[in-house]
């Protein structure tokens, strides 16, 4: 397996665009990563869009910035789907097939909780058993075991909307105080408003080359140290999908743990080597979640961490400093590959006033229904 090194990102902003179409804000941000790659469109081999809610997305927007013969894949894996386009990229690289790859995702999403045919079809959804529900309960289990609190919710969710003050990809850029979130309307207790991210539009492009012809196109390429899709073991849970296992569960480790396990194998490095990640914040409580779960702490400690200020911007792991997806919203195809535009201009030192000093290794994180997660790790 070769070496992948990522040489160009681009962004359209996330938000309510209602005078855009897809093809519009995609075409910028994959126009804006050839540009930071210093690659012509001709040059790229093969295309990989995550989209999750509009059919053969990649051929409609490639149809305007020009069809070329090079194949192109459509991807959809719920939350994950950004993430798992960008999996299909690298090793497409990795393996030697190809050298120059781009990844690209986009996505309009309907106001309001997601809607899926999946969804629809189950007996869950007619009695509201959805998102955000499971999240309430579960939430309220880590509360019972270890103690943590609905302060501690809140205290994310303001973390994160100060982060994305400066962030000019974000939807929000405000401030929140801790008063603010908790009198927030109460939407599935104790998830209030100002706890939860809103779907919506945005698109965001990747190009990655192999490693030893990275520097031909540019000075600053940052290498992918591991690049792992996983998903559910039979017995675990599988949120949007109905439980047929139910009679047979047995203990298995949740997805984002083995995905993060195996990454930091692969990348022959641990959470304690990491300068920054950008981890699945749907809602408040899932932050906490994953911070157990990626191994950034023992279980039950992340809402002490959160309380201590071990997250904030000038700690030893800060998270979200992009503002996360309670700032910048959902655009679920675009949603992976936002996090690895802000963890790559960090890496690159390019990020402004929200930039971490020194960061050298970074790590991205989706989580996606039907149980799938995506972890990246990148190095300069």
């Amino acid at each position: 397996m070769r070496e992948v090194a990522i040489i160009g990102v681009g962004i359209h902003p996330f938000g309510r665009f209602p005078d855009k179409r897809f093809q519009d804000m995609t075409r910028q941000a994959i126009t804006e990563s050839l540009k930071d790659a210093g690659v012509a469109w001709k040059q790229i081999q093969t295309a990989y869009c995550g989209c999750y809610t509009l059919s053969v997305a990649g051929h409609r927007i490639l149809g305007e910035v020009g069809l070329t013969g090079i194949p192109i894949v459509n991807v959809d894996n719920a939350c994950a789907t950004a993430g798992s386009a960008f999996r299909l990229a690298y090793q497409a690289i990795a393996t030697g097939i190809y050298d120059l790859a781009i990844a690209f995702g986009v996505e309009k999403m309907p106001k309001g909780f997601m809607a899926t045919d999946t969804y629809t079809m189950e007996p869950r959804h007619l009695v509201g058993a959805t998102n955000p529900l499971y999240w309430s309960l579960a939430f309220r289990r880590h509360q019972a075991k270890y103690g943590t609190t609905e302060k501690q919710l809140g205290m994310i969710s303001v973390k994160n909307h100060k982060n994305a003050v400066h962030n000019p990809n974000a939807m929000y850029r405000k401030e929140m105080s801790l008063e603010e979130v908790m009198n927030s309307v109460i939407v599935c207790d104790p998830l209030r408003l100002f706890m939860l991210c809103a779907p919506n539009d945005g698109a965001a492009a990747a190009i990655l080359c192999s490693a030893d012809k990275a520097r031909q196109f540019t000075g600053k390429p940052i290498k992918i140290a591991a690049c792992v899709l996983a998903c559910g073991r039979y017995g675990g849970p599988m949120p949007a999908i109905p439980d047929f296992s139910c009679s047979a569960r047995v203990e298995v480790p949740p997805v984002t743990e083995f995905a993060s396990q195996e990454a930091y194998k692969i990348a022959g490095l641990g959470p304690e080597d990491l300068n920054l990640a950008e981890i699945q914040d749907t809602c408040s409580w899932n932050e906490i979640e994953y911070m157990e779960q990626l191994g950034f702490c023992k279980p039950g400690e992340a809402g002490h961490l959160i309380e201590e200020g071990k997250t904030l911007p000038e700690s030893k792991l800060p998270i979200n400093v992009s503002g996360g997806l309670l700032s910048k919203g959902e655009p679920v195809g675009a949603s992976a590959l936002g996090q690895v535009h802000e963890v790559v201009i960090q890496l690159r030192g390019q990020a402004g006033p929200r930039q971490v000093a020194g960061a050298k290794v970074g790590l991205t994180h989706v989580y996606g229904g039907a149980d799938n997660s995506a972890v990246i790790i990148l190095k300069k």
